[in-house]
C-alpha cells in the first residue's frame, strides 16, 4: 500500500490538518491547480477532437467522397499511431488538422494523419495522494474531445454541406484547427513548467522553494540533472528491470482498447437505420458515459481501494464488454451495453501513469526517460496490432479484435497484481528506509555536536 500522508482525510482534496499542508502550501496547490488543470483539460480536449474526427468523418460521407475501400480506414488509424513515436507540439497538430480539409486522395490524408500523430505525441503527461483525482479530471477531457467531436461533426454535415464548394466533413477539420491555435498560444504563458525549469510569470521564488520542499518530502527528485555520461545513463536504465516491467504493463493497457478503431460507429452505420448526422450524434453516448467512469475510477483509486483495485475494477468491466461483442449473437440491448462500456479500458489511464510516476519518482531524469519510452513503445505496437486484428473489411464484427482486447485486459489485471504491486511495495520500502536513515543520521549529527562541546569550570 502507498503511504498516506498524516493529516489527509481521504475525502479532502486538500489536507485539513495544518501540520500536514500549511496555509501557504494550500495556496500554492490551489494556484497550481488553477494554472495546470484547466489548461490541461482544454488542451487535451482539443487533442482528442483533432484525433477522433477521422472516424466521424469516415461515417459522414468521406468514405464515399474519397472512394475508400478494404482496410484503408485502419491503415489511416495506424499512421496516426506510428507518428506518435516522434514528439512535438500542439501548434503543429493544429496545422495538419487544418490541412486535412483539402484531402483529395487516400495517400494525402495518410500523410496528414501521420503528422497529426507526430505533433500530438508529446501531450501525455506531486505527492502520490494528490495524483489520481487530478489525473481523473484531466483525463475527462479525452472523453469530452471524443464526445464533442461527434457533435461538432454532425453540425457541419447537416448545415455546411456544399458551403463554398466543400463537403461537411471537410468543414469539420477546418473548425477543429481553428479551435486548436489559440489554445497552443495560451500555453506559452499559462503552463508553469517544472521546479527546475519554471515559468516565472506566475510563480514567485518563495512558491518555487515551497514546491521543491514538498516534493523532496516524498523523495521526488526535482533536479532534472543526469550527472553522468549519456551512455552510462542509458545503460543504467536498460539494465534495471523496472523499465521492462512498466513498459510491458503499458503495452497490455494500450492493446486492450478497441475504441480507436471506430467499431461503435461502424456498427451504427451497418444498421442502416440512422442518417449520417444521427450516427455521429449517437456515437457520442459512449464517451459521454465514460466521463462518469473516469471520475469514479480515479477518485476511488485515491479514496477507496488504491490503484491496483481501480485497474482491476475497470478491466473486469471492460473484459465483460469485449466478451459480449466477441460472442456477437446476443440481444441487441447487450451490444448497446457493450459498445457503451468499451471506454472503461481507458478510464484508469491516469491511475496507471500516476502509479508509474510514483514508482519511478526517486530520479527525475530516469523517470522522464522511462515514462516517455514506455508510452511511445506501447503505442507503437498498436500501429501493427490494429491492422492485424481490426481489419476494416470485417466490420461490423471484429471477432479477432475483441478477443485480443479481452485477453489483454485479463493479462493486465494479472500483471498488475503479480508484478507491479510487489514492485510498488518494494519501492515504498526503499522510501521508508531512506527516510528512517535520514532521521537516524540527523540524530547522530546532533549527538556528535553535543559531544564536541567541552565545558571548562571557572578557576577560582
Amino acid at each position: 500500500m502507498f503511504l498516506q500522508r498524516q493529516g489527509r482525510a481521504p475525502w479532502h482534496w486538500y489536507a485539513k490538518d495544518e501540520s500536514d499542508d500549511t496555509p501557504e502550501e494550500r495556496r500554492l496547490i490551489q494556484k497550481l491547480d488553477l494554472l495546470i488543470v484547466p489548461y490541461a483539460v482544454v488542451a487535451y480536449w482539443i487533442k482528442y477532437i483533432d484525433q477522433s474526427n477521422l472516424n466521424n468523418a469516415y461515417v459522414s460521407d468521406m468514405q464515399e467522397d474519397l472512394g475508400f475501400h478494404k482496410n484503408q480506414l485502419v491503415s489511416l488509424q495506424s499512421m496516426y499511431t506510428a507518428g506518435a513515436t516522434i514528439p512535438a507540439l500542439e501548434l503543429g497538430w493544429g496545422i495538419f488538422t487544418l490541412l486535412q480539409y483539402r484531402t483529395q486522395t487516400f495517400g494525402e490524408l495518410m500523410a496528414y494523419r501521420f503528422f497529426v500523430g507526430i505533433f500530438e505525441a508529446a501531450f501525455f503527461p506531486g505527492p502520490r495522494d494528490e495524483l489520481g483525482r487530478r489525473g481523473g479530471v484531466f483525463y475527462v477531457s479525452q472523453m469530452l474531445g471524443t464526445l464533442t467531436a461527434g457533435m461538432i461533426q454532425s453540425g457541419p454535415t447537416k448545415n455546411l454541406q456544399g458551403v463554398r464548394g466543400l463537403e461537411g466533413w471537410r468543414w469539420m477539420f477546418i473548425i477543429s484547427a481553428l479551435m486548436t491555435f489559440p489554445v497552443a498560444n495560451a500555453g506559452v504563458f499559462i503552463w508553469p513548467g517544472t521546479p527546475a525549469r519554471p515559468n516565472r510569470l506566475f510563480l514567485k521564488e518563495s512558491e518555487l522553494a515551497l514546491a521543491i520542499s514538498r516534493l523532496q518530502k516524498s523523495k521526488v527528485d526535482v533536479a532534472e540533472r543526469i550527472g553522468k555520461t549519456r551512455l552510462q545513463f542509458v545503460k543504467e536504465i536498460f539494465t534495471d528491470w523496472k523499465i521492462y516491467a512498466v513498459t510491458f504493463w503499458t503495452v497490455l493497457f494500450w492493446n486492450a482498447g478497441s475504441t480507436t478503431y471506430g467499431d461503435y460507429l461502424l456498427w451504427l452505420k451497418s444498421l442502416h437505420r440512422f442518417s449520417t448526422p444521427k450516427i455521429t450524434q449517437i456515437g457520442t453516448t459512449a464517451p459521454a458515459l465514460v466521463i462518469f467512469y473516469v471520475l469514479f475510477v480515479n477518485f476511488s483509486s485515491d479514496l477507496i481501494w488504491g490503484p491496483s483495485g481501480a485497474i482491476t475494477f475497470a478491466h473486469i468491466w471492460h473484459f465483460t464488454a469485449m466478451v459480449i461483442l466477441a460472442i456477437w449473437d446476443v440481444p441487441e440491448a447487450a451490444k448497446w451495453f457493450a459498445f457503451n462500456s468499451a471506454y472503461t479500458q481507458v478510464a484508469m489511464s491516469s491511475v496507471l501513469y500516476g502509479w508509474a510516476n510514483h514508482i519511478l519518482r526517486h530520479d527525475s531524469a530516469k523517470r522522464s526517460f522511462v515514462i516517455v519510452f514506455m508510452n511511445l513503445f506501447a503505442q507503437s505496437t498498436t500501429a501493427w496490432t490494429g491492422i492485424l486484428v481490426f481489419p476494416t473489411v470485417e466490420a461490423p464484427r471484429f471477432l479477432k479484435g475483441w478477443s485480443f482486447c479481452a485477453t489483454n485486459s485479463l493479462a493486465l489485471i494479472a500483471f498488475t497484481w503479480l508484478i507491479i504491486r510487489p514492485l510498488a511495495r518494494k519501492e515504498e520500502r526503499k522510501f521508508l528506509a531512506a527516510r528512517s536513515g535520514e532521521a537516524f543520521q540527523s540524530e547522530r549529527s546532533l549527538d556528535d555536536e553535543y559531544a564536541s562541546v567541552s565545558v571548562t569550570p571557572n578557576k577560582p
